[in-house]
């Protein structure tokens, strides 16, 4: 074998070492809040600060009972979150995404004045983050008279910039214009063509916006905590921090192991979300990374 050949093989492991220290640090950073989470989530109120905290208590395993008492605790508050949280998902992260695809495919399949104008917003949107409008959103629904109802979270989720965008390059990879003039020249209307023929194909694109406004719309919390004050309408995000807060008013009570309990009830139908789509949302990630 040739010095340079060597060399090569030489860089080649070093570079395979190197990325798979940087990979185990970042699955360690992931994973060892979780486990914490999942460890604390056995303990007891007291065993919470008498034993390490990546261990479980010694005889001590009140998952079960903990569940229990965060499912039932003020009378069943945290139902009526979830609840609320996924009728915020399902409307505003379902409704997002149906948009996205809308309008992404119309502006990558239709060629109309001002193309270029409405991309250059969708980009400025994009680099704007959802904090920055949160108080211009709670004014504009003040005046409305929507603060204190589920439409001042649903509303604002509805739009998406970001999706918008990435259902607009998708479109453009995943949808041949070949098959869409077929369509036409066989009599079928827009709507039709867009329903029948395009969505299948924009499938792994969908999942893949789908994912990141369920992601988003589920951890959601600046934008409630300033347009709610109505518990019964508070998401997990809000009711979690609420129960947290509870140790510091006068004559509270500290729930410390509820509210870790809960935040891992909380994590797992987004970790269920992923696991199940994985491979639609990977092969969404994917598109218009390879240029024919």
């Amino acid at each position: 074998m040739s010095s340079t050949a060597t060399g090569r093989t030489k860089r080649k492991r070093k570079g395979s070492v190197t990325l798979t220290i940087l990979t185990a640090l970042m699955a360690l950073y992931t994973l060892v809040p979780l486990a914490w989470l999942f460890f604390n989530s056995t303990k007891t109120q007291d065993g919470l600060f008498t034993s390490f905290g990546l261990w479980f208590d010694d005889g001590k395993f009140a998952l079960f009972s903990n569940i229990k008492d965060t499912l039932t605790y003020d009378d069943g508050i945290f139902l009526r979150w979830l609840g609320n949280t996924l009728l915020y998902v399902v409307i505003g992260a379902g409704g997002a995404t149906f948009l996205a695809a809308l309008a992404g495919y119309g502006l990558a399949k239709f060629d109309f004045p001002g193309r270029k104008g409405v991309f250059a917003v969708v980009i400025g949107a994009v680099a704007v983050p959802g904090t920055a409008l949160a108080v211009p959103q709670f004014l504009l629904f003040a005046k409305l008279g929507l603060t204190d109802t589920p439409w001042a979270v649903i509303i604002p989720s509805l739009v998406t910039p970001f999706g918008l965008y990435l259902m607009w390059t998708f479109s453009a990879q995943a949808v041949p214009g070949e098959i869409l003039e077929a369509a036409r020249v066989d009599g079928a209307g827009e709507f039709r063509t867009f329903f029948k023929i395009s969505v299948p194909l924009l499938g792994p694109g969908l999942v893949t916006v789908l994912l990141f406004n369920v992601v988003a719309t589920w951890n959601n919390y600046f934008l409630p905590l300033i347009m709610l004050k109505d518990p019964d309408w508070y998401p997990l995000t809000i009711g979690l921090n609420a129960w947290n807060a509870q140790s510091g008013t006068a004559g509270g009570q500290a729930v410390f192991n509820l509210v870790i309990t809960g935040s891992l009830l909380t994590i797992l139908p987004l970790i269920a979300a992923f696991l199940l789509l994985q491979r639609y949302w990977q092969s969404g990630l994917a598109a218009g990374s390879v240029k024919e």
